[in-house]
């Protein structure tokens, strides 16, 4: 599932280049949601988990909490944040902007084999919900958006997305099992990939955005359920 890390390893790579890919490597984890809110890492885990030494691994770390991917539990260990209320909002309210207008100017460059290659991502989320593998469908539901705002041919964009992502993705464990029973999802991209099919960018952003407004409802009730939780 995860992507491959053997080439961190290469000696021929220098400790700065070692770095940036680890920083890839940990940011693609957070943004596919690898790690739910509140998972805790250390430098040594991170090193060990893409198989290179403590200091691009501590690099990677203090790369992504100046980014707010990570925040600081003590010295040597971090935490995935926890999203509340205030911050799901906002992050909601950014990505229904940016995310719609990525999706709708994909309508404008899709090409048939790019609708074939959704229907092929769609068949793995799809078999990974009826297995009751949620990191598997979380995996390639990032793949799945990404790969329609990528057909918007605006780079920046899409950067401004993976920002986002990179803040949401770890709460999208949140969605599950209620996503994956209703479908929610599932029958919101089905509509994404006809709408481009017809290359009619006005159905696929408001597709996208349904897509991005039914997460946020289930997600608002996950926070709530927790803060009602007694503290333990």
């Amino acid at each position: 599932m995860a992507a491959d890390v053997k080439d961190l390893t290469n000696p021929d790579r220098s400790v700065e280049n070692l770095g940036d890919a680890a920083y890839r490597q940990m940011k693609e984890r957070i943004i596919r949601g690898v790690y739910r809110p509140g998972h805790k890492l250390t430098v040594r885990a991170v090193a060990q988990e893409l198989d290179v030494s403590t200091t691009p691994a501590r690099d990677a770390i203090n790369r992504l909490a100046s980014e707010a991917a990570l925040v600081y539990a003590g010295p040597k260990t971090v935490v995935v944040p926890v999203l509340d209320a205030g911050a799901l909002k906002e992050i909601t309210l950014i990505r229904l902007a940016l995310e719609g207008l990525a999706a709708q100017q994909a309508g404008e460059h899709v090409a048939d084999d790019d609708v074939e290659a959704l229907g092929l991502l769609q068949k793995q989320i799809n078999s990974a919900l009826d297995a009751g593998r949620y990191a598997d469908a979380l995996w390639h539901n990032k793949e799945f958006h990404f790969a329609i705002y990528r057909l918007a041919k605006l780079p920046h964009l899409v950067l401004m997305i993976e920002t986002l992502w990179l803040r949401i993705g770890p709460s999208l464990h949140n969605l599950y099992p209620e996503f994956a029973k209703e479908r929610f999802g599932v029958h919101n991209h089905e509509v994404a990939m006809e709408a481009l099919q017809e290359r009619d960018g006005a159905s696929v952003r408001a597709a996208i955005e349904n897509d991005i407004r039914d997460g946020y409802r289930r997600l608002k009730r996950a926070c709530r359920e927790k803060a009602t939780l007694p503290a333990s």
